[in-house]
């Protein structure tokens, strides 16, 4: 206990215990009387005095004063017990108030905001909708518009307004029931920061005796500045910032009169005067608000009669996600680390996106969903990842065609065979091995027992002919089945594997020949960060966040990912892009040679046309483009990695 609550609790004790004193001190004087026979006396000062013969006439002859004399120990102890109740019930009513200095802690649940590399807001994460502005930051008529309306005397009271209070009694009793409170701006603050929303007399001592605590302890522009940090507003928009931008799409600074207005008419009954919900309520709360002003002089008739002639909103200003399927993967990367505070503690997240690249992939992959349409090849889904190459950070992400239609991302949770795409795993275990893209590889019939010996598997080519010998970079230029299988056969299909692991590859690989021509599943994602190290050499971790700062600007992480590691010596770095340039200048990503600039890659295709692959990179991204539908039903005939992927990847890339 506190010196000061044991100052109150003493006091109080005192009274208590003297009223008490005085009880019994009248009490025993009645009992002896009454016990000694001596009835009537007279208690004067604690000495019994016997009555003279005169005084015992005239009682008896009016005996309603003997009545009143005994009456009046009897109201002096109910006074006495009144008293020690009521002095005990005031110290039991504060002895569990909250501490007012707990102010200065203040720390409402407050928004955080996701931003783009470029600075763009991508989206806020919030339980209750709220951005904490500075009281001195909010306009003067932001402010006089709620004292106009909640509390005009706010700036003559000390946290109880008598004044109101008697006049609210007054219309109340006129009325017959109660149609005005009388609670002013610091008794509401009080109620929303430390009491429960009950109605009790209990709460509005407590309530009383709290605004007066405040009012001691904090100026009157620090108290309405909490309170319009603090209100609701409706349309799940708790303070005046997230008010402001709910419904006009603006900051506090920048609100109007009228629109201060209307905001100063909402937390009475949100629901009731929202302008989307029912616009004349809304109207004729926002004039009277806008009519309170100029009775106090806050405004004069010509910013009245303007005000008055401002529209309502009509649509609410709430914030999609921008770049939803990337917000949804990096919400998850960041739940088990921040849990609640993802969504409370008013964080501010730099991600690696950059917004501009981010639109220029979602307009590629609506382009080449247009050019299926139109071919007649309906309901098809599309994925697409950028990663930049000195980082790994994610700078774009698709994950599919609608995010509010499913929020199923094809980039990070699809696990699709990835045929022929998959291919380079091979050549570069062979390189790593010594091979060089100028050795001759076999490209003719060759066959393989499955998982049952009696089971042969003899791959096929894509136009159903063999080439015979050929160099290793002519065979994955033209995708050459049979020759890739040749050539996993001599560096072996677990070294495959284990190169696959070494890239990042995480997905399961299994040991049998047909996972040398991408009969594996794995995730786009996996992919586009192996094409990374095809072009640098370097395992990215994957990267989607630069830095979080908390609200105060304290820096609390940056980048969460380790640095790069050196996987791939230089050669085979360049050995990877010869052949990988050689599919776009002589092979099956051939299109890609319309780019203006030096591009590598290769398409992927597998069974049935079921999936549709093109990942490749430039010197500055790696870009993966998946064009397929879930329920793993075929494209449509002929739409391979080359006629399905590849055009949204070069629409894509022609953003640089």
């Amino acid at each position: 206990m506190t010196a000061k609550e044991k100052n109150s609790l003493e006091i109080i004790t005192t009274s208590r215990d003297n009223l008490f004193y005085s009880l019994e001190q009248n009490y025993r004087a009645y009992l002896f009387a009454i016990k000694t026979g001596a009835w009537p006396f007279c208690y004067n000062g604690g000495v019994a005095k016997k009555t003279t013969a005169n005084e015992k006439t005239i009682a008896r002859r009016n005996p309603k004063k003997k009545g009143s004399f005994v009456l009046l120990p009897l109201v002096v102890i109910a006074i006495a017990i009144s008293l020690g109740f009521f002095s005990g019930y005031l110290f039991w009513a504060f002895s569990d108030l909250p501490k007012i200095r707990q102010l200065e802690q203040y720390t409402p649940l407050e928004s955080s905001i996701v931003y783009s590399a470029d600075n763009e807001i991508l989206a806020e994460l919030f339980v209750e909708r709220r951005t904490f502005v500075p009281y001195f930051s909010i306009p003067q008529h932001v402010k006089n518009a709620f004292i106009a309306v909640e509390d005009a005397r706010f700036y003559k009271h000390k946290g109880i307004d008598f004044v109101r209070m008697l006049g609210a009694v007054v219309k109340d009793l006129k009325a017959g029931g109660f149609v005005q409170g009388g609670s002013t701006i610091t008794q509401q603050l009080a109620k929303m920061l430390f009491l429960k929303p009950e109605r009790s007399i209990n709460r509005k001592i407590k309530e009383a005796a709290l605004s007066i605590q405040i009012e001691r302890h904090y100026t009157k522009d620090e108290i309405i500045g909490l309170y319009l940090n603090q209100a609701y507003f409706g349309t799940r928009a708790y303070g005046i910032e997230a008010a402001a931008y709910t419904y006009f799409g603006k900051t506090t600074s920048n609100l109007s009169i009228a629109e201060a207005a209307l905001l100063a008419a909402l937390p009475k009954a949100p629901s009731s005067y929202s302008p989307f919900k029912s616009a004349p309520k809304a109207l004729n709360r926002r004039n009277y608000a806008i009519r309170k002003m100029l009775e106090n002089g806050f405004i004069d008739e010509k910013q009245h009669d303007a005000a008055l002639n401002e529209p309502l909103p009509t649509i609410p200003h709430t914030r999609r996600y921008k770049s939803p399927y990337f917000m949804d993967y990096v919400k998850n990367e960041l739940e088990d680390d921040y849990d609640e505070k993802l969504y409370t503690a008013g964080l501010k997240i730099y991600t690696t996106l950059d917004y501009k690249m981010q639109k220029a992939a979602e307009s590629a992959v609506e382009f080449g969903i247009e050019s299926l349409n139109k071919r007649g090849r309906k309901n098809i889904q599309a994925a697409l990842l950028a990663i930049d190459l000195k980082t790994g950070g994610i700078k774009a992400m698709v994950g599919g065609t609608d995010f509010w239609e499913t929020q199923f991302n094809r980039v990070t949770q699809a696990i699709r065979q990835p045929g022929s795409s998959f291919k380079p795993v091979v050549y570069l275990t062979a390189f790593n091995q010594g091979f060089s893209p100028e050795d001759i590889i076999y490209d003719g019939p060759i066959s393989f027992t499955g998982r049952n010996k009696a089971d042969v598997w003899v791959p096929q080519n894509y136009e159903r002919e063999y080439k015979g010998d050929v160099p290793i970079r002519y065979a994955l230029a033209h995708s050459l089945n049979a020759a890739t299988v040749y050539l996993a056969d001599k560096v072996g299909i677990k070294n495959v594997i284990d190169t696959a692991k070494m890239l990042g590859i995480k997905s399961t690989i299994h040991p049998y020949m047909p996972s040398a021509l991408g009969a594996s599943d794995m995730t786009l994602i996996e992919l586009v960060y192996a094409y990374a190290a095809f072009a640098t050499g370097k395992r990215f971790d994957h990267l989607s966040v630069e830095r979080i700062v908390d609200r105060d600007g304290l820096l609390l992480e940056e980048q969460k990912a380790m640095p790069p590691k050196a996987i791939l010596d230089n050669s085979v770095i360049e050995e990877m892009k010869t052949v990988l340039r050689a599919v776009v200048t002589e092979g099956t990503g051939n299109a890609a040679m319309a780019l203006p600039r030096t591009v590598y890659g290769k398409t992927g295709t597998t069974d049935d046309y079921v999936d549709a692959w093109f990942l490749g990179f430039d010197d500055k991204l790696a870009v993966g483009v998946w064009v397929g539908r879930d329920n793993h039903k075929p494209i449509g005939e002929k739409e391979t990695g080359a006629h399905a992927a590849l055009p949204i990847w070069m629409e894509f890339m022609k953003y640089e």
